[in-house]
């Protein structure tokens, strides 16, 4: 069995001539079966070039028409433009075109229309179906493995949303994202619509709508000084920023994770990024708000869904302040009663302000040392929760803690990532900077934010001359 196919400019008369003599032939031969491959006229001459370099071909007119044995593989045999194709028709089947130029542009033109109407109609329904592009980087870390059933189930950006995963990470690891990739691929998620490993880092971040920065360093001040890890991280960024601005697309959103340096990351990506969205680039610390929750919900001896807008200021995985004076408590069990969204500010209902100002504060050493070993569902639920509502909104009325790039509210300096009160609403987030912050609190956001920016000056004073990936 043997199938003719044709390809040739939408536009040209010649490829028109050799479609409709192929289609007569088609028509009246049980044997004789056509293929047509109409290019769009911009495309054509690479298209020509391409297939004639992988065949070995000379040919450099439209159209170009050949032979495929289908049962015998190879290449196929190339027969030539229209006047070979004229020839060939002629000589095997006594048949022949008699169509007239007139005929011939009419129908190159109506090929074009037809064409360009296809290719309107397939970019359509691709840009719907079009799945969201999703990188995840330092891919290989335990948060990666239980971030993507969460990515994956629908709930983060709804079930009409499909997903593709990409898992970056260094050489190394790649026997570990191959197996993280067969594991997702098992469980055959409907929204995820692929998931992939990749080890070579310039191709990092191409299309990318969410990149999520995992990476992190194994801090031992025994073996290095803290600036050497700061410069570490920095150099990572240096690597990754020009990427995400060269790859991925225009609105991506970068995420810093991970148990170090959240905060950081997310400042020297945007310094070596300058084109990247400053509001695009958040650092999450979620992780601390729902420890903390969970603390003084065991206080309280109450459901922890019942605490809210507990913030995270600072330095998320550094030095942080957890403050109380605007939480809430919702459904306590208390003398006083009230319907379910009554609520009653926690500072109140904690009667042993001894606890508050010592053993809760003294807490915070053990709350760090619990959220800094969970390497695997609170950060990921972390993630996954500010992507929720960062794509479809954040609770009415409630404070969420997120690292953002500072533009000098509450009189944090600009140009350093800092935690602080934001609420998301239609796709955005905004500072909450209606809120009264007391002379306490002002005193700690200044500590806090000389120690940030400190970071940042280490981070920029020296680049080290070997990166992470250079070696592949």
């Amino acid at each position: 069995a043997a199938v003719a196919l044709f390809t040739g400019k939408a536009n040209c008369p010649y490829y028109a001539k050799a479609e409709l003599l192929a289609d007569y032939l088609q028509t009246n031969l049980p044997n004789f079966r056509v293929h047509k491959i109409t290019q769009h006229p911009d495309k054509w001459e690479q298209w020509l070039h391409d297939i004639c370099e992988t065949n070995g071909w000379e040919h450099r007119q439209s159209p170009i028409i050949w032979r495929e044995l289908l049962d015998r593989g190879g290449k196929g045999q190339l027969l030539g433009g229209l006047n070979d194709f004229l020839e060939y028709a002629q000589k095997y089947y006594g048949i022949t075109s008699m169509m007239l130029s007139e005929e011939m542009l009419a129908i190159a033109e109506e090929n074009l229309q037809a064409h360009l109407e296809i290719v309107k109609e397939d970019e359509e329904i691709k840009s719907l179906i079009k799945p969201m592009q999703i990188w995840i980087t330092g891919a290989s870390v335990p948060v990666c493995y239980h971030l993507i059933p969460l990515l994956a189930n629908g709930e983060v950006f709804g079930m009409t949303t499909e997903i593709s995963i990409h898992l970056l990470d260094t050489d190394q690891f790649k026997e570990i994202l191959r197996s993280i990739v067969m594991e997702a691929e098992d469980m055959a998620f409907p929204l995820l619509r692929s998931i992939s490993e990749h080890t070579k880092i310039d191709q990092a971040f191409i299309d990318a709508d969410i990149i999520i920065v995992l990476d992190d360093v194994l801090l031992n001040l025994e073996v290095q000084s803290l600036e050497n890890y700061i410069r570490e991280v920095s150099d990572i960024c240096q690597v990754y920023a020009p990427l995400i601005e060269k790859n991925a697309k225009s609105e991506v959103k970068v995420i810093s994770s991970g148990k170090t340096f959240a905060n950081l990351k997310a400042t020297m990506l945007k310094t070596y990024g300058p084109s990247i969205r400053p509001e695009n680039i958040i650092a999450i610390a979620t992780s601390w708000e729902s420890a903390a929750k969970a603390m003084l919900a065991r206080k309280l001896n109450m459901n922890i869904a019942g605490v809210k807008d507990v913030i995270v200021w600072g330095n998320i995985t550094g030095s942080n302040y957890i403050d109380l004076s605007h939480a809430k408590l919702y459904g306590y069990d208390c003398a006083i009663r009230g319907p379910a969204n009554f609520q009653r500010p926690l500072l109140n209902m904690i009667y042993d302000s001894e606890w508050i100002h010592s053993e809760f504060l003294s807490a915070q050493s053990t709350l760090s040392s619990r959220v800094s070993r969970c390497t695997g569902m609170l950060p990921a639920h972390a993630v996954a929760t500010v992507l929720r509502y960062w794509y479809r909104g954040s609770p009415s009325e409630e404070i969420v803690s997120v690292g953002i790039l500072s533009e000098g509210q509450f009189c944090v300096p600009e140009g350093i990532i800092f935690s602080m009160p934001v609420r998301f609403q239609n796709g955005n987030w905004e500072v909450m900077t209606e809120l009264e912050i007391n002379e306490t609190t002002q005193k700690v956001l200044g500590r806090l934010s000389h120690e940030l920016v400190q970071e940042k000056l280490v981070a920029l004073k020296e680049i080290n001359e070997m990166h992470p990936y250079e070696a592949e």
